[in-house]
């Protein structure tokens, strides 16, 4: 089909009434079009079955003005979901219950000010904090919409490496911009 040139009329008559495939006519220099396009209505969905797991160790922690939620791995305790307050000493208490868990990274929502105190407890206490931009996870499809979800999906998204943290400058460089 490609030596021969199609008029108007026959493509036009070939779109109007398809009997049998006209692709070969309307993009000769495109093989395997037809099949191309047959395909693209399957989707090819990535699932969790076959994504590997890049932090095994993760947990993820919904930072909130008066309480932070932090979820592990449904296998690491009873209650993989936890809520805490705002207060220094359950910031501590959070940084406790990671530990037994055998967390060894944790994310955190960038949300106000409010993350500061619990980044540093973590660092402090040798977690890997990967602080993440808030609208960047608000982006990602089928995120859940509460606060009790919210650590869960970041855990979820952390374990696959599925959040890029924001840059955070080294300590000594945080001093002098503070």
């Amino acid at each position: 089909h490609q030596d021969e040139r199609v008029s108007p009329l026959a493509a036009s008559a070939c779109i109007l009434a398809p009997q049998e495939s006209c692709l070969p006519w309307l993009f000769p220099l495109s093989p395997g079009l037809e099949e191309r396009l047959a395909k693209k209505g399957k989707k090819n969905t990535p699932t969790l079955e076959n994504m590997p797991l890049i932090h095994p160790h993760a947990a993820g922690i919904d930072v909130g003005a008066e309480e932070h939620w932090g979820c592990v791995p449904a296998d690491r305790d009873a209650q993989p979901v936890q809520k805490f307050s705002a207060f220094t000493c359950d910031l501590h208490r959070l940084a406790d219950w990671l530990t037994p868990c055998r967390i060894t990274t944790v994310v955190m929502e960038s949300t106000g000010v409010y993350w500061i105190p619990l980044f540093h407890i973590l660092d402090a206490r040798g977690f890997e904090v990967a602080l993440v931009n808030a609208r960047h996870v608000k982006n990602v499809p089928g995120r859940p919409k509460t606060d009790r979800f919210d650590c869960r999906w970041l855990q979820k998204l952390h374990m696959y490496g599925l959040l890029a943290p924001s840059f955070r400058p080294p300590e000594d460089i945080c001093q002098l911009r503070s």
